[in-house]
């Protein structure tokens, strides 16, 4: 027994050495990997502040013809600086580039080799071209995309081996880069090229951004969209696809400022910006307040089916049982549902916290016994702080969350609730103006002016940088 006893003892002691031994390790370990985070911390902290004063660096030598890290005549550019650890690019960039590593945008420098394009006093347009190109290129390598030119110097290639290229690449993008020129030395301005027919791939929102965001960096005059189903680049590629024509080269105003590497750096900024905004677009939620209408929802709703958009109705519940089918169709076709109230009476509305309630009860079971949707979200009629309201809107406000509703206000309008009519360029521009370039805009309108639904194909076509959505429980609330 005591031999036995002794053995036990052994081992028992020999695993508490272990296990002692184990714990020392254990906190050796420790104290490593926190020195080890530590100063992984410090090197990019250190990193990080050099990425400022990199991206200023180049930013100034974009504006000049540097002829080391940005020159416009040689390959190497910013993504081999970055590919040297000469340029540090931003942690979003990084993230963009793992991102769109399988995609590459073709940027087209058009023409080349014993193809000069139009010349005008020893300036030709395959230059311009190729100059504009690189800028575009490295602009959008900094911003992290995967960027590639159709011709890298002044070889001729042909244009449809340039879009076979592309399609065999499974390009995300082609863009061509031209020159125009014309008899009237006179026309100057920018226009861009697409494919109308084009139903899958979008060319013709590409267009219209890189058209916008290039007028607006160059502040040249912008001239009109042009359909052309039988230019090579913009039929014959698989992916979104145009041409801009960035100038004028007859027009000699303008041929003096596309000589220039400041210019030709505008022109870059505003094509970078047009692709970058398409591929990462801008957030709009269409509401419509006051319907179903007899007639003008109808419209609208075939608007929202043909640009394939989905969008928000705030109904009044006199309305839906007056015009069941047009709400059933709102519900059936995917759009989001919430409730306005049951009759447009503010006074009698407002009159209390509960004529409210009252009021919203039958709006909400009327929406429900028609349309089957249990709605989630509200808006106020008149908004949720108006003259009628003031000393009961805060109680509503605590009453209706707690029930577990979420209301939703506005921060761009058409201004369409007036009495007075304004036309439908009138609408456009109000909400072009109150949208103000927002990341995240809810935008105002009403199904019952038939003004509105004569504009909303227009207004939709007027905001390409938007990807209009409905509203939903992960949407941010935008309140008064």
């Amino acid at each position: 027994m005591y031999g036995r006893s002794r053995s036990l003892y052994r081992k028992q002691r020999r695993k508490e050495e272990i296990r002692g031994y184990l714990g020392r390790m254990m906190w050796v370990v420790t104290i490593l990997c926190i020195i080890t985070v530590a100063v992984a911390m410090a090197v990019q902290t250190a990193k990080a502040s050099k990425v400022i004063a990199a991206e200023a660096v180049v930013t100034d030598a974009m504006t000049t013809d540097v002829p080391v890290l940005l020159d416009e005549n040689n390959v190497t550019d910013v993504a081999q600086a970055v590919i040297s650890g000469q340029l540090m690019i931003t942690d979003k960039a990084q993230e963009r580039a793992r991102i769109e590593a399988e995609r590459v945008i073709i940027i087209d420098p058009g023409h080349g080799g014993m193809d000069g394009g139009c010349v005008f006093e020893d300036i030709a347009e395959k230059d311009i071209n190729r100059k504009i190109a690189y800028r575009v290129m490295q602009k959008l390598r900094i911003m992290g995309y995967r960027v590639e030119l159709a011709r890298t110097g002044d070889d001729y290639i042909d244009k449809t081996e340039r879009v076979d290229m592309a399609n065999g690449r499974n390009a995300r993008l082609y863009v061509s880069i031209h020159q125009n020129s014309c008899e009237d030395k006179s026309v100057a301005g920018i226009e861009t090229w697409y494919d109308e027919n084009d139903e899958t791939s979008d060319s013709r929102r590409l267009a219209m951004l890189i058209q916008q965001e290039t007028v607006k960096a160059t502040g040249a005059q912008g001239r009109e969209l042009v359909s052309d189903p039988e230019m090579c680049v913009t039929s014959k590629s698989a992916m979104p696809a145009c041409l801009i024509e960035t100038g004028f080269l007859s027009n000699k105003t303008e041929r003096e400022k596309l000589a220039s590497a400041e210019y030709r750096d505008q022109i870059a900024e505003g094509i970078a910006n047009g692709i970058d905004l398409y591929l990462n677009p801008k957030t709009m939620y269409l509401t419509f307040d006051d319907g179903p209408s007899e007639e003008y929802t109808d419209m609208v709703l075939d608007v929202l089916k043909e640009k394939n958009i989905k969008a928000t109705f705030f109904l009044i519940g006199e309305y839906v049982r007056k015009y069941p089918e047009t709400a059933k169709r709102i519900a059936e076709e995917g759009h989001t549902i919430g409730i306005h109230c049951d009759v447009h009476d503010y006074q009698k509305i407002y009159a209390s916290v509960d004529s409210y309630l009252e009021d919203f009860e039958n709006a909400y079971d009327t929406v429900y016994e028609i349309t089957g949707v249990e709605a989630e979200f509200f808006r106020f009629p008149g908004g949720s702080v108006n003259a009628y309201n003031k000393a009961v809107y805060q109680d509503i406000i605590e009453e209706m969350e707690t029930r577990g509703f979420v209301y939703y206000d506005w921060n761009a309008s058409l201004g369409d609730a007036g009495k007075n009519s304004l036309t439908s360029e009138e609408l456009i521009g109000n909400a072009v103006a109150t949208a103000r370039g927002r990341r995240e805009v809810v935008m105002l309108a009403h199904d019952r002016v038939d003004n509105t639904a004569y504009a909303l194909e227009k207004l939709i076509d007027s905001l390409p940088e938007y990807r209009m959505e409905p509203l939903t429980t992960k949407a941010a609330p935008v309140q008064f």
